[in-house]
C-alpha cells in the first residue's frame, strides 16, 4: 500500500513540473518531419548601375588652309606707244608757181613716233621725220601733232588716218620751204602679240585690238607734210615697228 502511494504521488509531480515549465524536449517520434525555423539573413542587393553608352569621340579634322583671295586689280588700258621706221620723202617743186624750179627730189631718212590710243576708234599721235640721206638737194624736217581716227578691220589690222598741224622745213638747192600748216596722211597697223586679256577688271570692255595689250607691231603710212596752197607737194612714205605698252 505504502509503494501504491508513494508511486501516485510520483505521477503528480511530474505532471505539475511539466505543466509549469513546459517541455524540456518535445517527444520526437519516427517518422516525423520536425520543422526547424530558419532566421533569415537580410541579403545586401548589388546597387543597378545605369547603362551609359559610351560617346565616341571623333577625331578633329585638320585644319582647312584658308586661301586669300587675291585682290583683284583694276586694270587701265594705257594706249600707249611708240614706232620707228624709215620714211622716204619726195620733194616736188613743180607746184604751179611762178617761182618753182627744177625736178622733184628725194630723199630718206627716219621717223618717229609716240602716241595714246585711247579705244580701238580715237588716238592721238606725235611724229616727227628727218631726212639725212639726199640724191639731188634738200633735207627735210618735220613735227606734227595729230587726231588719229581708227577703225579695225580685225584683231590684227588696224587702218587710221592722221589730220593735224605740223612744221615742216627743207634746206638745198631747191626751192626753200618753211610753213606752219596743216598735215595728213593714212596708214594701217599689223600688230604682232597675241591679243589677251590681262587679269583684272578693265575699266572698259576689253576689245583686243591692240590697244590694251603690250606686244609688237608693224606699221606703214603715207603723210603729205604741207597742205596748203601754192606749196610744193613733200610726201613721205614711212614704214616701220611699233610697240605698245
Amino acid at each position: 500500500m505504502k509503494k501504491l502511494n508513494i508511486v501516485l504521488l510520483s505521477t503528480v509531480v511530474l505532471s505539475s513540473l511539466g505543466y509549469a515549465g513546459g517541455d524540456i524536449l518535445p517527444p520526437v517520434y519516427e517518422n516525423e518531419i520536425v520543422e526547424v525555423p530558419i532566421e533569415e539573413v537580410p541579403v545586401e542587393e548589388a546597387p543597378i548601375e545605369e547603362y551609359v553608352e559610351p560617346v565616341v569621340v571623333a577625331p578633329k579634322p585638320k585644319p582647312i588652309p584658308v586661301v586669300v583671295p587675291k585682290p583683284v586689280e583694276n586694270i587701265i588700258p594705257l594706249g600707249l606707244y611708240v614706232g620707228l621706221g624709215l620714211t622716204a620723202g619726195r620733194y616736188d617743186p613743180k607746184c604751179g608757181c611762178t617761182t618753182s624750179k627744177g625736178d622733184p627730189d628725194k630723199t630718206a631718212g627716219l621717223i618717229g613716233r609716240l602716241g595714246y590710243d585711247f579705244n580701238q576708234y580715237v588716238g592721238l599721235e606725235a611724229r616727227g621725220i628727218r631726212t639725212n640721206w639726199k640724191s639731188d638737194g634738200g633735207k627735210i624736217k618735220h613735227y606734227g601733232v595729230f587726231l588719229k581716227p581708227m577703225y579695225p578691220l580685225s584683231r590684227d589690222f588696224n587702218l587710221y588716218g592722221l589730220a593735224g598741224y605740223a612744221k615742216t622745213t627743207t634746206q638745198g638747192i631747191k626751192r626753200h620751204v618753211d610753213a606752219e600748216t596743216f598735215a595728213w596722211g593714212a596708214g594701217v597697223e599689223y600688230d604682232l602679240a597675241s591679243d589677251v586679256p590681262k587679269e583684272g577688271r578693265y575699266s572698259r570692255t576689253f576689245d583686243g585690238y591692240g590697244d590694251q595689250e603690250g606686244g609688237w607691231g608693224l606699221f606703214a603710212d603715207y603723210e603729205r607734210l604741207v597742205q596748203k596752197s601754192g606749196s610744193p607737194d613733200l610726201d613721205t612714205v614711212n614704214f616701220g615697228i611699233t610697240y605698245d605698252f
